[in-house]
């Protein structure tokens, strides 16, 4: 099922996001199993993520495949331009297309370090513009409710946003974000650029205070002073710290879906625990 199809039923659907498992098979094994086991709940999609430059190509495609034909999921895989030619991306979506594939993230992505210069294109743009004009699939992109960290000012970046709508995305991905005022805000500025297409709010639930200081530091999400409070009370990985990820994670949600969110993208770090209880409480 296609994302115009996906959001178009008026009900808040959820989504999941997992990694490729760096370590052996069975870790991937454990993923499927854990996602065979998350089907009851009947997520949307799940969103597969990408290393550029090789880091994950074969792990990302592979495990995607598996999430179309064992675990009988809606795969979403991510794809980055970095480090690619137009050759090679051309080659490998039509890959993903004879798997089934009908949805994608294009993303601009982080070169890897010590990286050659082959990148096909530069911004998130020129990727949706060549996906749409070679393939059949449907395209998602990424938002930034607190701005992209590489941005010029938030203008700069919801122009950004308008050109990849207008080169043929057709919903939005956020990042992470802990406020919802922030993502309503967000939202505003949206409307205000006449983009009409659905935004699906990135929700985080994070069992540790060690967890919450790593993730933000890395995609530049703020933390409400209220909540680092309480996770200071805990100890890390403590059965109550990760009760307070979960509380902390519903009770975001259910604000977000009470304001009429089209979707729900859980960031699962490919824990079990915590994403089925979430996805429990919502069922």
């Amino acid at each position: 099922m296609k994302l115009t199809e996906i959001y178009s039923s008026g009900k808040t659907r959820f989504s999941l996001e997992v990694f490729p498992p760096k370590e052996n098979k069975n870790k991937e094994n454990d993923l499927l199993s854990t996602l065979r086991e998350l089907e009851r709940f009947r997520p949307a999609l799940v969103s597969v993520t990408y290393g550029a430059g090789g880091s994950s190509r074969e792990k990302s495609a592979g495990l995607v495949k598996r999430i179309n034909n064992e675990a009988k999921l809606t795969p979403m895989p991510h794809f980055t331009c970095v480090c690619s030619n137009t050759q090679f991306i051309e080659s490998y979506l039509k890959e993903l297309e004879r798997e089934g594939v009908e949805n994608i993230l294009a993303l601009k992505g982080d070169p890897p370090k010590g990286f050659n210069d082959e990148e096909a294109f530069s911004h998130a743009d020129e990727l949706v513009a060549f996906i749409k004009d070679k393939t059949n699939l449907s395209i998602a992109v990424a938002g930034y409710p607190e701005c992209h960290k590489d941005a010029k000012d938030f203008d700069s970046d919801i122009y950004f946003l308008k050109k990849k709508i207008d080169c043929g995305a057709c919903a939005i991905f956020t990042q992470l974000f802990f406020d919802n005022k922030k993502f309503f805000a967000y939202l505003e500025k949206v409307k205000k650029a006449n983009i009409n297409v659905p935004v699906i709010p990135g929700i985080l639930p994070v069992k540790n205070i060690a967890q919450l200081q790593k993730m933000t530091i890395m995609c530049g999400a703020s933390i409400p002073l209220d909540m680092l409070h309480k996770y200071e009370r805990f100890e890390d990985n403590s059965e109550d710290s990760i009760k307070l990820g979960i509380e902390i994670a519903i009770k975001q949600i259910e604000e977000l879906i009470d304001n009429g969110a089209n979707g729900i993208h859980l960031y699962t770090l490919n824990q079990r625990r915590m994403t089925y209880e979430i996805l429990q409480h919502f069922n």
